[in-house]
């Protein structure tokens, strides 16, 4: 699944990381990622109970797809200028990423055991954060001599390269039906859902109030992505430094992902106290990084933009500050993504559960996205938008410190590096031998 979202989405948000979409004015792409994450909002909600129906080998390919003809209307918009197909890419886009997400979140959160999801979400977030790397390398080496601030077509065709590649590698997921965990435990017992069942379970998330308390961090962690990409790296550096911070924003991700997937799986405490000092870390990085920004942002405005434009060859020691800065960005983005993805894996272990979970969490996240960027578009200050990022992920942590307390069961504390077997126990019920040893866990 990692190295899906590596060929896809990672390359999406490589395209996203270098501002305006890789084109001089940021307006055409902002309205291609309106539409995106507008159809974005509502098909995450449905496709989570839509991978209980159709499951991961119908969804995946479709959505891979919908990256390819994303990325190919900016090719097409290099030459004609219009945003017709633009937009109307991004709804197609929108649909594809709902599917996408939906099954990504349920394979990272349902298929790992209970006591190893830090990790797995840690090492998938490693080699999806990659793609972005390699993504990032592609505009930087394609465009580090041209002098233009939009990238050339060979930028895109590349991107289109490592796409198709995904959707090919998309048939190799297993569907949860045939997937059993080392405790022998199974994903799940069933196919296939009924339409009609996944229906009313997707209504009965707008009134459960675990999805209520997520809603709020759900909707902020994606919305700091218009305000870092187009008013930090766009807004500051030229077209081979924004390459250049494209990939260490990615690399940053890597970083953070495993640092906290570390944090969320420690041995010595129990579930819920992993979930207290996993968000209270969280909230303590973000503070600090936001802080900077705060600092940063007070030097130039849409009134006063920089001029000339940070070069990481150029601009010297000018250049460190905001550097480490957008770097830090990305650190964040990869521990405060993994720190929800945690949480919600921690609710359940199911995968129909989950599924729809994580689609309720991509659905919220793709609305507050759509309306990120059209606050960008319309130019609402650059310190408004990094006030209300700051504020909205701060009330994140209190919520989320709650939804754990109340909602997240313990398990047994675990030593070394798998949890306490037990043989001799009545296995007769369960299809193992009376030979065989199995991980048992409480409520």
């Amino acid at each position: 699944m990692g190295m899906v979202c590596f060929c896809t989405i990672g390359m999406i948000r490589a395209i996203s990381g270098m501002g305006g979409g890789g084109q001089v004015d940021p307006t055409a792409a902002n309205n291609a990622n309106t539409a995106l994450y507008a159809t974005f909002s509502v098909a995450g909600v449905l496709s989570g109970g839509l991978y209980n129906v159709l499951g991961p080998r119908v969804m995946l390919p479709a959505a891979c797809s919908s990256c390819l003809l994303f990325t190919a209307s900016f090719l097409y918009y290099n030459h004609f200028q219009s945003q017709v197909f633009l937009v109307v890419a991004g709804v197609v886009g929108g649909v594809g990423a709902g599917m996408l997400w939906a099954v990504q979140g349920a394979v990272m959160t349902s298929y790992p055991p209970p006591h190893r999801k830090g990790m797995y979400i840690s090492l998938f977030w490693v080699i999806f954060s990659s793609g972005g790397v390699v993504g990032g390398l592609i505009p930087f080496f394609l465009n580090f001599h041209r002098q233009v601030d939009s990238v050339n077509d060979g930028t895109y065709i590349g991107f289109m390269g490592f796409m198709a590649a995904g959707t090919l590698l998309s048939f190799a997921i297993l569907p949860p039906s045939k997937v059993i965990r080392d405790d022998g435990s199974q994903c799940t017992l069933t196919n296939h859902s009924k339409p009609s069942t996944e229906a009313i379970e997707i209504l009965k998330l707008f009134k459960n109030w675990k999805m209520l308390l997520l809603a709020p961090a759900a909707w902020a962690s994606n919305f700091f992505y218009a305000y870092e990409f187009n008013n930090v790296n766009a807004a500051q550096f030229n077209l081979r430094t924004r390459g250049l911070n494209n990939v260490s924003y990615w690399a940053a991700q890597m970083l953070g992902s495993i640092a906290i997937g570390y944090v969320f799986d420690l041995r010595s405490l129990t579930r819920k106290r992993r979930g207290f000092l996993g968000i209270g870390t969280v909230s303590l990085i973000g503070t600090a990084i936001w802080s900077a920004g705060l600092v940063n942002q007070l030097d130039y405005s849409f009134q006063d933009m920089p001029d000339p434009r940070l070069d990481f060859m150029k601009s010297g020691f000018r250049f460190a500050g905001p550097y480490v800065l957008f770097f830090s960005y990305g650190l964040f983005d990869a521990v405060f993504q993994s720190m929800i993805y945690w949480v919600i894996g921690a609710l359940a272990d199911d995968s129909e559960t989950l599924s729809r979970y994580v689609g309720f969490y991509k659905g919220v996240q793709s609305a507050g996205a759509a309306v990120a960027w059209q606050l960008d578009t319309r130019k609402v200050p650059m310190l408004t938008q990094l006030i209300v990022n700051w504020a909205l992920t701060t009330v994140s942590y209190p919520l989320l410190t709650i939804l754990v307390a109340l909602a997240v069961k313990d398990e047994p504390a675990v030593e070394g590096d798998e949890l306490k077997r037990y043989k001799g126990s009545d296995l007769s019920d369960t299809g193992f031998g009376d030979d065989d040893v199995i991980s048992k866990e409480t409520n």
